[in-house]
Formats: structure tokens, sequence, C-alpha cells
């Protein structure tokens, strides 16, 4: 008897794998990128590690489900372990919804995380994209460390 999967969520079609016309755009680099508060763990708010983390956990999921339709996310789903996800630092609140209101006015598909029930903007995540269409509008923010 063969065994049988049950998951709770529809599979992604294979087909989406390959969301482009010809082989040059067939090669980009899809990427995740995700940015999170880099004050968040240091004083004065001293937010454990596992907290942080959580953070970016939510707002990628939060994107990747929210735009789980786009030809993208489905290819960058189908690559699984190597999927290539970029974390990014924005130094503060301010800088992070700044941030949220560019991508916002560029067209650029993303989720802003906030913690609640404290209301906190905590994170935000691109959909995967293409790394050259969305790298320019990142490209002022450092690596997390």
């Amino acid at each position: 008897m063969a065994a049988r999967c049950l998951l709770p969520y529809p599979l992604l079609p294979a087909a989406r794998a390959v969301p482009y016309g010809n082989m040059a755009a067939a090669k980009a680099v899809l990427v995740q990128y995700v940015v999170l508060r880099g004050d968040l763990a240091r004083p004065p708010r001293s937010w454990p590690l596992g907290a942080v983390v959580a953070q970016g956990c939510h707002a990628a999921l939060a994107a990747v489900h929210g735009y789980r339709e786009h030809p993208d996310t489905g290819a960058y789903l189908e690559q699984g372990g190597a999927m290539r996800t970029v974390v990014l630092e924005a130094p503060d609140e301010n800088s992070l919804l700044a941030l949220a209101e560019l991508l916002k006015l560029q067209g650029l598909d993303h989720r802003l995380w906030v913690e609640n029930p404290e209301g906190i903007p905590t994170c935000l995540a691109l959909r995967p994209y293409p790394k050259n269409q969305v790298h320019p509008h990142l490209r002022n923010l450092k690596l997390l460390k």
C-alpha cells in the first residue's frame, strides 16, 4: 500500500517553476529580502534573539502567503533548499516605515509585520523577486548582524 501525504494546503503546480518566456530571464536569481529592525535587539529594547528571528519568519511567511499566486513565488518555492533569502537591517522604526512607503510607491509587493497587541512595526519582507528588480531600492541597507 502506498503512503499518502495529507497536506493542509495545496501543492504549487510544477508549471509555475519557470515564470519567464525566455532562457535569459529564467536565469534571473530569485531572492526574498527580509528587513528587520536592528534596534529591537539593542538596548533599551534588548529583545531576545529568538523573538527577533520570529519577526523575520512571520514577515517572510506573510509575504510568501500573500503573493502565493505570483509566478516568481512559485518558482522560488520550487527551488527548495536552493532558495536565497537576504536579511537586511533597518536601523529603527522610522526607517522601516519609510522603506515600506518607498516600496509601496515603487509598486513592489511586500508585507510589513506589526507585532500585536503592542502594535510595533518590526519587520518587512518582499515577495520573492529577481534580484536585479529590487536590489537598487535596498542597496543602502546593511546585512543584519
